[in-house]
């Protein structure tokens, strides 16, 4: 994976960030190249996909788990922010989960393989203008046709990771009814993309999506309709772990650069590092990185059920992908602190934490803000609290 990169991403970053855009050859490649299918699967492989896409490394299905996962994504990181994998897989990591177990027959046979063979993207298309973290204020619209065909949908959507390049969009709409779907919107009459220019993550194809009377076919439904928020919970797990990967290595990449630069570089007569307060910072850099490394979250996950997993792992993992921003943030500021001038310039030595710097903000926002996920994390925590004592009062009870 770390070759890959090097080969594939490091040389054209630069200008991959300031056209904005990535060449759909690029997708086509990792999907070839074994990433796309692997990525999408997150910590193991399903069984109906074995043997079908290749993956990276030559690693057997059966071996793959979330140790390779974090590999793949950590290796990504190393471009310094996250744009182009967000705009190059985001979809994929983000949005196949969710079909992969609740999509219809049509979708897992036409869908997901256009997906994984790397044909077109996907974007998960949640947010809207008047409804960020409030997934319940959702309010674009699917009604159903006269002739109970087709949906209607009309609606707009906003800050779409990788909109500009997908073909598909895994749609949350509200339903006549009050009820919320989950709907794989191709992209089709009435379906239109705008880019949206953020201050950082240029490359990943953030999009305003707008639906005006879009007709979407009854077998693209996914699940049950009306069941959406639930679908769309359960899947902010994964996310908001896959954004904790992102942060740990943008961190490592501040660390990285810093201390390099800090080795060469004089003032007064002596490098850098041989002034006391910059190795304090260096040492207070790496202590916040290692510990965030250290979190034993991928391992428990992997020898929990996916239901002992949401219960006693929802909050926890909120919590690491609020800590990882927290940690994030404070690194980069002290990498920008030791490089001076150089960490705020685009390209150069200081080209990764510049970018860093200004993606900073698409790590910590997307997938629930601090302030709501250390929240969630304290009311989860009181609740498995409180479930576990009633069981635990319940089996004393039956044993008496």
């Amino acid at each position: 994976m770390r070759v890959w990169v090097e080969e594939n991403l490091i040389p054209n970053t630069l200008e991959w960030e300031t056209s904005p855009s990535l060449p759909d050859s690029l997708y086509e490649r990792a999907a070839k190249d074994g990433l796309i299918m692997p990525m999408a699967s997150g910590a193991s492989i399903p069984q109906e996909w074995r043997g079908k896409y290749p993956i990276i490394g030559g690693v057997s299905p059966e071996e793959w788990d979330g140790f390779h996962d974090l590999i793949i994504h950590d290796e990504f990181g190393r471009v310094g922010g996250i744009g182009i994998e967000n705009g190059l897989v985001g979809g994929a990591v983000l949005a196949v989960p969710a079909l992969q177990k609740y999509g219809s027959k049509q979708i897992k046979d036409t869908v997901i393989p256009d997906i994984l063979s790397g044909r077109f993207r996907i974007a998960l298309a949640i947010t809207e203008p008047g409804a960020g973290s409030d997934v319940q204020g959702v309010q674009t619209e699917a009604r159903v046709s006269d002739d109970g065909s087709h949906f209607i949908v009309d609606g707009e959507k906003k800050w779409i990771t990788s909109g500009m390049y997908s073909h598909y969009f895994l749609t949350l709409v509200k339903e006549t009814t009050g009820d919320f779907t989950l709907l794989v919107i191709p992209r089709t009459d009435g379906l239109t993309t705008k880019h949206i220019t953020l201050s950082g993550s240029t490359a990943a194809g953030t999009a305003f999506v707008d639906f005006d009377s879009v007709k979407v076919p009854m077998d693209m439904v996914v699940g049950e309709r009306g069941k959406a928020l639930k679908y769309i919970m359960s899947n902010f797990n994964h996310e908001r772990l896959f954004i904790g990967f992102q942060a740990l290595r943008c961190a490592r990449v501040c660390l990285e650069d810093s201390i390099s630069h800090a080795m060469n570089r004089e003032t007064f007569g002596k490098k850098l590092v041989d002034h006391p307060v910059i190795r304090f910072k260096i040492a207070n850099m790496s202590r916040e990185t290692e510990a965030l490394q250290a979190w034993s979250l991928i391992y428990q996950l992997s020898q929990l059920s996916s239901e002992e997993a949401v219960l006693l792992l929802a909050g926890t993992t909120g919590q690491l992908k609020a800590h990882s921003g927290i940690v994030l943030e404070h690194v980069a500021r002290e990498a920008i602190q030791i490089m001076g001038g150089i960490g705020l310039t685009r390209g150069g030595r200081g080209e990764r934490v510049e970018r860093i710097w200004r993606d900073i903000k698409a790590i910590t926002v997307p997938g629930g803000s601090e302030e709501i996920l250390l929240d969630l994390a304290t009311r989860r925590a009181l609740n498995v609290t409180a479930k576990l004592q009633a069981e635990a009062a319940k089996a004393g009870k039956n044993k008496l």
